[in-house]
């Protein structure tokens, strides 16, 4: 199969180390912030950043039920942190009416592991991975509960929040709470683009 070409939801969020990560991995990729550039795309990321924000800036730019609809087709889409969030069914702690694009049989906890100030890092064992990844939890959710089609991919180790679900998939969808953009290790959306490329 050739390569898919995979796009960043761009209205918010941290767009460019997503996009720096995929060309590392030779994967065309561009950002997405109008249902035009949705349609050229074989999958989709949608980032960190802030949930709310996200789902507000995608109907403004209607995007957001083009999205959706792609989604519930059976688009491949991977939500990080904030993505995690969006690709939810169900939110704790959510803002008063909160959108998700949903599609993720999941409760997720909003901001479930503190502030800011309370962010962290830790290596989590990852299924399909044969070594631990250093994950960054920036104002991270975690998973409240999952269906019965969830396939729970991570779990904290160790510490306040050990065995907290922090990466899930679910068919051709994927999220973590954590921030795989960050830190040079490419594996995690390695992940990813094999399920598109198999989806």
């Amino acid at each position: 199969m050739p390569s898919p070409t995979i796009g960043v939801f761009a209205l918010q969020g941290d767009v460019r180390e997503h996009l720096r990560v995929l060309a590392d991995l030779g994967v065309q990729a561009f950002g997405v912030r109008r249902p035009v550039e949705l349609d050229a795309c074989d999958a989709m990321i949608v980032p960190g950043g802030e949930s709310t924000t996200m789902a507000k800036l995608a109907r403004t730019f209607d995007l957001f039920e083009p999205l959706q609809k792609r989604i519930r087709a059976g688009m491949p889409t991977f939500g990080t942190c904030a993505g995690m969030i969006m690709l939810a069914d169900r939110i704790e702690d959510g803002a008063v009416g909160q959108e998700t694009l949903g599609g993720l049989d999941i409760t997720v906890r909003r901001n479930a592991f503190g502030r800011q100030v309370d962010s962290f890092e830790g290596d989590l064992d990852v299924d399909g991975l044969d070594a631990p990844v250093h994950a960054v939890f920036i104002r991270a959710p975690w998973v409240e509960g999952v269906g019965d089609r969830v396939e729970v991919l991570a779990r904290v180790g160790d510490g306040p929040a050990a065995g907290r679900i922090v990466a899930v998939r679910q068919g051709p969808l994927m999220a973590t709470s954590f921030h795989p953009e960050v830190g040079g290790d490419s594996r995690i959306h390695r992940l990813f683009v094999d399920l598109v490329r198999t989806a």
